[in-house]
């Protein structure tokens, strides 16, 4: 992965060539920014430019492709075991770091979610970052660099990735992945922005199972006990999805409160079933909406909570219906 194949994150791209360029590189980046926008397709970037035989990050060359395939010996990659990374991963790679480079001219190590580092991990970590040994790069990548220790954040440059806009995240869908314009919107607010879902393996899942997913949500009623508790079973046998479902259910509340405030279509996440939306808004009141939205944040509440996943399902909807 190149700096021109990235999308988008152009300034981003201009600080890291000019510091190449220039041979002004920091001996650490902070690169924080919402999961999946592209942060550590940088920071691979930037170690293939590093790494590279003829210096550009040309992609043909062995040491790109072992970059490529996260196997080149001078490029550590440290990640949490379980939920945390822990003081024994931070030693391992401090030690290697000591070392001199095997094949380029620097050794480059990756903090993929550095803000799962755990306390004793943290302050070791800090020790590295106060004393750099010359030939070393270190990147730490996070969604929460607010949970990282003031003085990590501190000894860090820092880069800061945004999500692109929704209009833009839908076009470059709808030209990559050869969607409709109406998929593409959907599969664009429903990703938040995040390039790793969008390209991910989950186009069915966002565009025909939330369909279905929405209108069985849609045709429940105050009598309907037995869809209600089939819908649930449903729900909650599908462990790894349920969080992406209930952004599912509260777009739809969302884009049901949009219309009964006159907001544009523009607006609106499920786009492409509008007619469902317009015939159910005729329906709905506001103050119902927001207690069905506050049932789904309950519902988000109790998993994270890790209470039995259907009755948590089951007492959702039967708010949702009762109101």
């Amino acid at each position: 992965m190149t700096f021109a194949n990235i999308i988008e994150h152009d300034r981003q791209k201009e600080v890291l060539r000019l510091a190449l360029k220039n041979q002004r590189l920091a001996h650490a980046y902070l690169f924080e920014g919402p999961e999946g926008i592209g942060k550590k397709l940088m920071a691979l970037a930037l170690a293939r430019a590093l790494f590279c035989e003829s210096g550009a990050g040309c992609g043909e060359c062995v040491a790109c492709r072992k970059v490529d395939h996260l196997n080149h010996p001078d490029l550590h990659l440290l990640t949490a075991e379980g939920t945390q990374i822990k003081i024994d991963q931070v030693r391992k790679i401090q030690q290697e770091l000591a070392l001199r480079p095997l094949e380029a001219k620097v050794r480059v190590c990756l903090i993929d979610g550095a803000e799962t580092l755990n306390p004793a991990a943290a302050n070791a970590l800090l020790k590295t970052l106060e004393e750099p040994r010359p030939g070393t790069l270190m990147i730490l990548l996070s969604a929460k660099p607010e949970m990282l220790l003031d003085t990590i954040r501190s000894r860090c440059q820092r880069l800061r990735f945004n999500r692109l806009p929704r209009a833009r995240l839908a076009e470059i869908l709808e030209h990559r992945l050869g969607l409709s314009e109406p998929e593409a919107l959907v599969m664009a607010a429903l990703t938040d922005g995040s390039f790793k879902k969008a390209f991910g393996d989950n186009r069915e899942f966002y565009l025909e199972r939330r369909k279905y997913l929405l209108k069985a949500l849609a045709s429940l009623s105050t009598g309907s006990i037995f869809p209600l508790f089939e819908l649930a079973q449903e729900l909650a046998e599908d462990k790894e999805a349920l969080p992406d479902i209930l952004d599912i259910f509260q777009s739809f509340y969302r884009d049901l409160l949009l219309l009964k405030h006159g907001r544009p279509e523009s607006e609106l996440v499920n786009v492409d079933i509008r007619e469902i939306l317009y015939a159910r808004s005729g329906t709905e009141q506001v103050p119902a909406l927001l207690k069905k939205l506050e049932s789904v944040e309950q519902a988000r509440f109790h998993l994270q909570r890790n209470v039995n996943r259907q009755l948590a399902m089951e007492t959702m909807l039967m708010t949702i219906t009762a109101t």
